[in-house]
Formats: C-alpha cells, sequence, structure tokens
C-alpha cells in the first residue's frame, strides 16, 4: 500500500466522519506507529463510530468493552472454566484478545479494572492464573473516555496514561459538517449499518508491512536531539515525559512522516504530532501555567 492509498483510506473514514481529516489523520498515524490511543471528548461527537470506521477499513478483528463500576478484570482478560470431562481447566479468552479492541468509556470502571489493561497495553499479552498468553499482532487498544468532570468517572493513573501513545479530542464539527450530519439524518442503527457496509482496504498481512516500513523511516541524530531536548525541558516543570514518551514521539513522527510520503523525518513531523503525544502526559502543567492550555 502506497501513503495515496492511505490517503485515499482517510477520505473513506472522513466520509463517515464529516469535517475530521486531521483526527484521522493523526488516529492512523497512531495505528502504524503500533500505538494506542484515548480519545477524550463529549459523548455524541462520532468516538466509536470513528474507530469502528477505521478497523472495518484496516480489516482488523474488533471487538468493544464497554466500561462500567461493576466491570471486573476476568471480564477484560478471559476466565479458566473447569471441565467436567477431562477434569482439566481450559482457559476462555476475554475480548481482549482481539486485533482491535475498543475500551469505550474507560474512566468509568474502577481503578482495579481500568489496571487490567496495562500488561497487555506495554508488553502484548497477559496473565491469567499463573499461565501467560500472548496477544495477536497487530494488537491495539482504543480507548474512550469521557471528561474528568462527569458523573460516575475516575481517574486514569498515570502509569496507564503514559502507556497511551497518543490522546485526542474530535470536537464539535464545524458548521458545513453539522449541516452535513443533519441532511444525512442517520440515525444511530443506520450509521452502525454504513459502517458495518464498508470494504477493508487493508489486509493484516499488508497493515504489518506497513508498520515494519514505518520503523525503517530515518530519523538524524540532529532530529533524535531535538526528540531529547523536547523531553529533558518537559521535566523543569512538575513531572514531564517519560523516556517511553520519547519513544513514542520518535515513532509517531516516523508514521507521520511516512503518511507525508517520505522517508525521513524533519523537524516538523515532531511539531504535527507533539500535542497529541504529549498532551495527557503533562496535564499538571496547567496548573502551574494558569490559564494556559497543555497544548
Amino acid at each position: 500500500m502506497t501513503p495515496n492509498q492511505i490517503h485515499s483510506l482517510i477520505q473513506t473514514a472522513n466520509s463517515i466522519i464529516h469535517g475530521k481529516e486531521r483526527n484521522i489523520t493523526l488516529v492512523l498515524c497512531c495505528v502504524l506507529a503500533r500505538g494506542h490511543l484515548l480519545i477524550e471528548d463529549q459523548p455524541g461527537v462520532g468516538k466509536t463510530t470513528l474507530i469502528k470506521t477505521l478497523s472495518k477499513l484496516l480489516g482488523l478483528r474488533f471487538s468493544r468493552i464497554q466500561f462500567t463500576s461493576d466491570l471486573l478484570p476476568t471480564d477484560i482478560l478471559g476466565v479458566s472454566i473447569f471441565s467436567q470431562s477431562d477434569q482439566r481447566f481450559h482457559f476462555q479468552p476475554g475480548p481482549i484478545f482481539s486485533e482491535l479492541v475498543l475500551g469505550d468509556e474507560l474512566n468509568r470502571a474502577s481503578p482495579r479494572t481500568q489496571s487490567a489493561c496495562l500488561q497487555a497495553m506495554e508488553e502484548r499479552e497477559i496473565t491469567v492464573d499463573g499461565i501467560t498468553h500472548s496477544l495477536s499482532e497487530p494488537f491495539l487498544f482504543f480507548a474512550t473516555q469521557n471528561p474528568r468532570s462527569s458523573l460516575g468517572t475516575n481517574e486514569l493513573p498515570e502509569s496507564q496514561l503514559d502507556r497511551f501513545l497518543m490522546r485526542i479530542s474530535l470536537g464539535f464539527p464545524d458548521e458545513k459538517a453539522e449541516f452535513k450530519l443533519l441532511t444525512d439524518g442517520l440515525q444511530g442503527a443506520e450509521k452502525a449499518k454504513q459502517v458495518e457496509a464498508l470494504a477493508p482496504q487493508l489486509t493484516v498481512t499488508e497493515l504489518l508491512t506497513l508498520q515494519n516500513q514505518v520503523e525503517n523511516i530515518h530519523a538524524s541524530e540532529a532530529v533524535l536531539k531535538y526528540i531529547l531536548r523536547l523531553t529533558r525541558e518537559s521535566r523543569s516543570l512538575s513531572g514531564g515525559l517519560s523516556p517511553r514518551a520519547g519513544l513514542d514521539l520518535l515513532r509517531a513522527s516516523k508514521a507521520w512522516a511516512f503518511i507525508q510520503n517520505r522517508d525521513f523525518i524533519i523537524p516538523e513531523d515532531i511539531q504535527a504530532i507533539a500535542p497529541s503525544v504529549m498532551n495527557h502526559r503533562i496535564e499538571n502543567f496547567e496548573e502551574l501555567l494558569k490559564n494556559v492550555s497543555v497544548d
């Protein structure tokens, strides 16, 4: 698949989620960089529809976990069930065993349940009853969360936030896109049928090939020093970016350069993705800078 075909995929997704081409490009950048994504926004702006649309276009096996206050870790990971026929325990995989997993309203679950995703996000495997099970390749965890001011939400721990390559917000559509939405007049069920009817534009094998190509994008010494300076300067205030965040900046920059049809990174690639890679990791800056947004 060429970068031109990638742009065709972006345009197809944009025909479903109107007026969000940059957000769609960022999500695809996250996919190519083998990263996990957090979408934080108001209900009803198309978070779930966007993720399901891209899972169809990318030809990925999809599963959805609706996070609630009473959800248990076993509801995500799976459970061992005793079989009377052979007098043995057999592991029944949970919905985490998929290629693209949607964790809907992640911050409505308890901290204990949220933490069930940590090993999967970092190591692409899970351990149940002392036995380690590998997850599929690719494995992408895309989560949505409602604004933290919403009732019934729990803060995500910093250790989990740092495992998300990016955090984005869709925001409300512009006037033209919202008018198009009203003109179409599609209700939730009709929109879901429209998404289900989409034909995959990519196979899993092709996606893995693209991800490997992204890893080979060249990063000069000057670019690496630029990323290093960004991460180290962020630590001059409370918290700052972890070494993992620096690696994520590099991976996402490579993916963005690839989408721009280049085989090397330029500083503008880093600047294009930096707010989405950094914002959820340095939120406490807002308190220190007073009335200055993280972005």
